[in-house]
């Protein structure tokens, strides 16, 4: 079987490769820069709780020794302090990291993996495919002919891959422009971002905007400044201007604190969406196929999802043989996630920017313009919070023992302390992202006693022939607790770590058809059907 082309070494394209590779498929990177990235400090991304944790699983490093998990966020108006959040183990931080310090971990797991092969100054021109896979040409020292089961292109805003396929791109240009300067400093709230709104050493009116710090380790912070509308040049000289008085400002000094500037730039925020996410054996993913990033909502995060999303896709379509079903939830899922936050910073930008009122914009809103902009940086609520695939065609239908739980189906679980197989103590996540299913009985009391004294009891012995008897690869797992979650239930959970469906006790026919349909049927019923690769 010919391994999945990806076309773009950047994070998104480098994640799908690890994620493949801990599947057992094997892929080729194609890499048109010379195999490394330059560092840009003031290119950073803010990941989530748990994509953070699926890349520090792909990669084996912790990245918080190369980024920084804040101790709080501050929301602030004039002189006025209108928020503060302080992070703990219950309520986690993001992470913060410089993009080439992200890419830089993804690359070295990868000189490590035999099934991923980055071939570097190699520029897609050319794609052609049939019903047994895909063939590539790329240009470069030598033009080379590459060929593969899937193709899948990770290669960015002006993707080379979606202009082949002929896939549309609409949305809006230019939605928000931000000065961007990565300095080294001390301010006053150390380790804490801060969201500043009408800052009181600005005019008030358009120009006013806001400046949102957030801080790096080693005393370095990205600071971004809200322009206002049009086209009119970022010079030196102003971002010099914005940065001595910003910091001037917030050390209520008439003189701005000693700083060592280390890159500067402008971060222009469009929102684009394809058309379609997959065309036959190619697929889209990351900025090639959506762009966003208002209100501190990071695209790479969702392009990370997007590749977990996909890479347990692929690697059954792999091994096993074309599922149109399976391949094809990728695009329903995702799409319908990323169209939904877009809609969502579509409706709200304009009365946060304008001060408008809000309850005729959000439904029951009752939080203020700050709340808001503080859950888009900080991937919460209603502008933030990470997608559920409630509606996804891999949705079980109505099941008899389905109960409630604290999580709702199609949602990302609670990382949880979970019992191994083999009696091992680990979380939830750390059994993600190796294709298979996890199941998950609620048992309290386990956690203090010996595996040996529980596995052939009660009611394991029928679980564990339920889970043995399921259509897919699945791995048993036993958890003390889990919120909203009686005694005694059993968690169905995909491999990117969303619920399938929660059960009152052990149900093995509903177990079964809950399964079948997370991993979209069986490949012999949709060959009765006739589907085939369009």
């Amino acid at each position: 079987m010919d391994p999945v082309i990806i076309v773009g070494a950047g994070p998104v394209g480098l994640t799908l490769a690890l994620a493949l590779a801990r599947q057992d498929v094997p892929s080729v990177v194609l890499d048109e820069g010379p195999g490394k990235d330059e560092p840009r400090p003031a290119r950073t991304v803010v990941l989530r709780e748990d994509t953070a944790a699926l890349v520090e699983r792909l990669t084996g490093t912790p990245l918080g020794d190369q980024g920084m998990r804040w101790t709080g966020f501050r929301s602030v108006r004039r002189r006025q302090v209108m928020g503060e959040i302080t992070f703990d183990a219950a309520d986690p931080a993001p992470l913060h990291i410089a993009q080439h310090s992200l890419t830089g971990a993804l690359r070295a797991a990868i000189t490590d993996e035999p099934l991923v092969k980055v071939a570097a100054d190699s520029r897609l021109d050319s794609l052609e495919q049939e019903r047994s896979g895909v063939t590539a040409h790329t240009r470069g020292p030598s033009g080379t002919w590459w060929r593969g089961s899937y193709l899948v292109g990770c290669d960015g805003p002006r993707s080379t891959v979606r202009k082949l396929q002929d896939i549309r791109f609409p949305g809006r240009t230019a939605v928000e422009r931000h000065a961007v300067a990565a300095l080294r400093t001390e301010l006053p709230w150390e380790g804490q971002a801060l969201l500043h709104r009408m800052p009181p050493w600005r005019q008030s009116g358009p120009s006013a905007g806001e400046v949102t710090a957030r801080p790096l380790p080693h005393g370095v912070w990205r600071l971004d400044w809200l322009l206002p509308p049009g086209k009119d040049l970022v010079t030196p000289e102003l971002l010099v201007a914005r940065i001595r008085e910003t910091l001037a400002g917030w050390t209520d000094g008439s003189t701005p604190p000693p700083y060592d500037l280390l890159d500067t730039g402008v971060h222009t925020v469009h929102h684009r969406l394809a058309r379609r996410w997959r065309a036959g054996r190619v697929f889209l993913a990351g900025d090639a196929a959506h762009l966003l990033g208002t209100l501190g909502t990071q695209g790479l995060d969702e392009g990370l999802r997007d590749a977990d999303n996909l890479a347990w896709k692929l690697a059954p379509a792999w091994h096993h043989g074309h599922h149109e079903a399976l391949l094809d939830s990728y695009q329903t899922e995702r799409r319908a996630v990323v169209a939904a936050r877009l809609r969502a910073a579509d409706q709200v930008l304009p009365v946060l920017r304008g001060g408008g009122g809000l309850r005729h914009i959000v439904p029951g809103a009752a939080r203020g313009h700050d709340a808001l902009l503080t859950d888009g940086h900080l991937g919460r609520g209603p502008l933030g919070a990470p997608g559920a695939y409630a509606d996804s065609p891999l949705a079980p239908g109505r099941l008899e023992g389905e109960i409630p739980v604290g999580t709702a189906p199609g949602a990302p679980v609670t990382d949880v302390r979970v019992t191994a197989e083999d009696g091992s103590f680990v979380r939830l996540r750390d059994r993600l992202g190796h294709g298979a299913l996890l199941v998950v009985l609620i048992a309290p009391g386990t956690g203090v006693w010996d595996r040996k004294h529980w596995v052939s009891a009660g009611v394991m012995p029928r679980l564990a022939a339920a889970v043995t008897a399921l259509p897919h690869p699945a791995e048993l797992l036993v958890a003390e607790e889990y919120p909203g979650a009686p005694a005694h239930s059993v968690l169905l959970v995909r491999p990117d770590g969303h619920l399938v469906t929660a059960l009152s006790g052990v149900r093995p026919a509903d177990l079964y058809a809950a399964a079948e349909a997370a991993v979209g049927g069986s490949v012999e019923q949709e060959a009765k059907t006739g589907s085939g690769v369009r």
